[in-house]
């Protein structure tokens, strides 16, 4: 049993620790927090133990007993994952956890220098076997990753791929544009050399916006290949391939806004799409003297990441089979 801990019990690491909690070779000792909240609330009537991060006067103050602080916590840990906002992941291990030996996964958030493995489990499960410290990319990154994997069976030798981002998560009240479409003012984005750690031979070019949404984020991708393609193998492709999901127009399936509402009905923890999403109506092929593949894919921006954690938890722990762990996930998340 991988007795596991949470730090930083925000919209990841609340669902890593269900996550965690769902799976029959994992044991959640516990999640940390620095005050009261709703989301401290939440884990204290699931009956998570709660390790302090400071002074644990407020958690008190509001009915909750704390087990310990997160060096307690960090004692009774095989593996910590750090789910806390950027930079200080980087920070915590070296505060904690390369003091105490113990194992960390950090968030895209992070740079990829900061642990030198970045992961994504069916693009390079084995890279994290035994590793001490482990980077999940970010989501739209992981997103990326997912279906360039899945497609490089045409030899991909270029993609051109523009990032449409929502402007902030559902229950965020202090970032994001309004009334306003932002571009990232930089060629390339950061997303295109962040596919490249986990994927480094891919030639990948990123642009990126924000507009004012919450649901998920939206990808255009253009991909020059070596290999005449059709639409149909493209489809092929993408549904045989794991965490991804083929959305089309005959099921009403054409906005963000109905992929979470068909999450929600599926009965989904939350309302979570793990899965990247394509629009069949949206994939294209170009065979006419040059080779290209279009595409359009949502990417659930608060859980695509969440599955990656587990296997790479397994992965970073001496679990040598990827795909098994991947099968194991996939199966505690209804995934097909």
């Amino acid at each position: 049993m991988i007795k596991v801990g949470i730090v930083g019990y925000g919209t990841i690491g609340k669902r890593v620790a269900d996550a965690v909690a769902m799976q029959k070779d994992m044991k959640l000792t516990g999640v940390t927090a620095h005050s009261y909240s709703f989301n401290t609330e939440v884990a204290n009537e699931k009956g998570y133990k709660i390790f302090t991060v400071g002074d644990d006067g407020d958690l008190k103050l509001n009915g909750i007993k704390p087990a310990g602080d997160i060096n307690n916590l960090l004692e009774e840990v095989d593996i910590i994952v750090d789910a806390t906002p950027k930079k200080v992941g980087k920070e915590n291990i070296e505060k904690y956890y390369k003091p105490k030996k113990v194992k960390a996964i950090i968030q895209g958030g992070e740079k990829h220098e900061t642990t030198g493995t970045s992961f994504v489990a069916q693009c390079n499960y084995d890279e994290a076997l035994n590793k001490d410290f482990v980077r999940i990319v970010s989501c739209n990154t992981t997103g990326l990753c997912r279906t360039l994997h899945a497609l490089n069976k045409f030899d991909i030798t270029s993609v051109h791929a523009t990032l449409i981002r929502r402007g902030a998560d559902p229950g965020d009240i202090r970032h994001g544009p309004i009334n306003a479409v932002v571009p990232v003012l930089e060629m390339p984005s950061h997303h295109g050399p962040d596919v490249r750690s986990v994927l480094p031979k891919c030639q990948i070019f990123t642009t990126a916006l924000s507009v004012p949404s919450t649901l998920m984020h939206v990808h255009t991708v253009i991909a020059d290949v070596k290999k005449k393609v059709n639409v149909d193998d493209v489809i092929d492709a993408l549904s045989s391939a794991t965490r991804i999901r083929i959305v089309r127009n005959a099921e009403h399936l054409r906005s963000t806004a109905e992929i979470i509402e068909f999450a929600r009905d599926l009965g989904r923890q939350r309302g979570d799409m793990p899965e990247i999403c394509v629009w069949k109506e949206a994939i294209g092929a170009v065979s006419n003297g040059y080779n290209k593949l279009l595409y359009m894919q949502a990417v659930h921006q608060e859980s695509d990441v969440v599955p990656e954690n587990i296997d790479c938890i397994r992965a970073m722990t001496g679990f040598k089979d990827g795909q098994k762990s991947i099968e194991m996930t996939n199966k505690s998340f209804g995934i097909k």
